[in-house]
């Protein structure tokens, strides 16, 4: 199903370690509304479907998601790489994260809390998972633009803005999912039209 590419989407090179952008970073790759996240929902929604259109939807922007988790990755590795003790003991954001895992990459939330499966939204109904990734699109975005408006680090910026573009396109993707999923219905038994039926 996966094949790795071994090249990124987007190149990712980081001069200046500074540890405080990578605990803000850490959102996108452990967040509730992070790549790892939208990577494992959109994947274990896929299992379910049966139009194979509309579940190629979901398999092609679920291993999408799991490059950019790579990306993220990347950035927060090169963020940390050769930090002095000084570096850490000055940027109170990230000693936490720096004793419990040194600069090892680990999914959490820039909050702290380590990646939960509870952030997931898997309800097996293709009108309810199509509107939930819509919003995790979106959500991801705004993360994506908050974290651009406290970064002035032009090489992070320049994966940022790559990222936030393809929040956009998953965004628009999901929509077109969503109304194919609805010309197929039949609007006698839709429920989101006919609030009486009962499936």
């Amino acid at each position: 199903m996966f094949k790795h590419e071994k090249q990124l989407f987007h190149p990712v090179a980081v001069e200046r370690p500074n540890p405080q952008y990578a605990a803000l970073l850490q959102e996108q790759l452990g967040g509730g509304n992070g790549e790892l996240k939208a990577a494992m929902q959109y994947l274990s929604q896929s299992f379910r479907i049966k139009d194979q259109k509309i579940k190629d939807l979901f398999l092609d922007i679920a291993a999408e998601e799991l490059g950019h988790m790579e990306m993220v990755a990347a950035v927060v590795h090169q963020l940390t790489r050769n930090l002095s003790d000084e570096d850490v003991r000055n940027n109170p954001s990230f000693a936490p994260y720096f004793v419990d895992h040194t600069t090892g990459v680990y999914p959490t939330a820039a909050s702290g809390f380590p990646y939960s499966a509870a952030s997931m939204a898997v309800k097996g109904d293709l009108i309810a998972d199509l509107t939930e990734d819509l919003a995790a699109e979106q959500k991801a975005r705004v993360t994506y633009d908050n974290i651009l408006r406290l970064s002035d680090d032009p090489d992070v910026n320049d994966v940022i803005k790559f990222l936030r573009e393809r929040e956009i396109v998953h965004f628009q993707r999901f929509g077109e999912g969503l109304r194919l999923a609805k010309d197929k219905m039949n609007e006698k038994n839709l429920y989101f039209i006919n609030p009486s039926f009962d499936k």
